[in-house]
């Protein structure tokens, strides 16, 4: 079963137990976050339909801040000895999936429930 998410205005594919980087949520570490499914996969059933994955869920446990890649940029104007250096650095929230709830009661997959 896996869930694409919308979170920071990027799309993300996960599934129960994975990490992943998004874009910075304003949570504390060990705080629970309700994220609303784009799209929602379990086997050979797929929801996409909005009206459906309104009660669909993706709950998934914050576990802390990280910086992402270094981003460096570099502006030159020629002949007028301008030119301007400049770098930028995401801040980015990890989280971790513990559970999606699909549609109907019996789609519902937690990390405890894995084997």
């Amino acid at each position: 079963m896996y869930a694409v998410i919308d979170a920071g205005g990027k799309q993300e594919r996960v599934s129960v137990g994975e990490r992943v980087d998004v874009e910075l949520l304003r949570a504390d570490p060990g705080d629970e976050v309700s994220l609303v499914p784009l799209l929602l996969v379990d086997g050979d059933d797929v929801v996409a339909a909005p009206d459906k994955l309104a009660s669909c869920a993706v709950v998934a446990t914050v576990l802390g801040e990280t910086k992402g890649p270094k981003i460096t940029g570099f502006t030159y104007k020629s002949k007028t000895r301008q030119s301007r250096r400049y770098g930028h650095r995401q801040r980015l929230t990890t989280l971790e999936i513990k559970s999606m709830t699909g549609p109907s009661a019996k789609t519902k997959h937690s990390s405890s429930e894995k084997s």
